[in-house]
């Protein structure tokens, strides 16, 4: 039985990869997510069913379109596969419980968010609003121990995001900021800080590395988003066991 519940759930993360991609392209451009339907954004041409099977698709296509022969990024599967996955891992890390439904919803947020931030550097104040609300309902149904630690994460996180633009005069984004502040909602104070130290040290590391290698300019602005994407997914999921390794490094 859980075979069957854990091949459903990655499925049916196969799909909503699928449509994330499209709320995190669209979004930001002010455009429906319904209409006009799937098409190549190179020719216009309206995809055959056949086309829109997440992953295979683009693998049996070789990665371009079927019309045009324009190459199609794998960002594309790489979206899909990565939410089916994190789908599968959910009810694994926190059980068939009353946080799954908040596990699911922290996945599709982050993974808007990453499409969306990769793709113009923007974290739409439309998504956010969106999840807003919902996470708040979500964790009175699944109250977080004390139960006041969603609000002292929301303070926390928006006002450590907000300093720091302050303090570096605009050196981080209002998206960063807002996403910081929905975060907290879902991990409490504490997890919040750990995805801010995370995605700090993964920033600066990464940034590092592209400008030695010479592929970012010194002073060329790089998404902050993605690093708190992963600094959110390792605190939510591995929190316990990364607290853990920390306290082992320094015996």
């Amino acid at each position: 039985m859980n075979y069957l519940l854990h091949t459903y759930i990655f499925i049916a993360g196969l799909i909503f990869g699928s449509f994330y991609n499209v709320v995190g392209l669209r979004i930001p451009k002010k455009e429906s997510i319904i209409h006009p339907g799937s098409h190549c954004v190179t020719c216009d041409r309206s995809l055959h069913w056949s086309e829109l099977v997440p992953v295979l698709s683009w693998v049996f296509q070789g990665g371009k379109c079927r019309g045009c022969k324009t190459s199609i990024s794998f960002i594309y599967p790489l979206i899909e596969l990565s939410t089916a996955i994190l789908f599968t891992i959910s009810p694994l890390v926190v059980g068939w419980s009353k946080e799954l439904p908040v596990a699911l919803a922290l996945v599709s947020l982050l993974v808007i968010v990453l499409v969306s931030d990769i793709k113009y550097m923007i974290i739409p104040d439309k998504v956010l609003l969106f999840f807003l609300p919902v996470f708040i309902v979500l964790r009175i149904i699944s109250p977080l121990n004390p139960w006041w630690d969603m609000l002292a994460g929301a303070v926390l996180g928006f006002c450590l995001l907000l300093l720091i633009a302050v303090i570096s005069k605009g050196g981080m984004g209002g998206g960063d900021i807002k996403l910081m502040g929905v975060l907290g909602i879902v991990l409490g104070w504490k997890a919040v800080l750990m995805t801010f130290f995370l995605a700090s040290f993964s920033g600066a590391v990464i940034g590092i590395s592209l400008m030695a290698t010479g592929k970012v300019k010194r002073r060329e602005p790089i998404p902050f988003g993605p690093f708190l994407v992963l600094g959110a997914l390792c605190s939510y999921f591995l929190y316990d066991e990364l607290i853990s390794l920390y306290l082992y490094i320094l015996r």
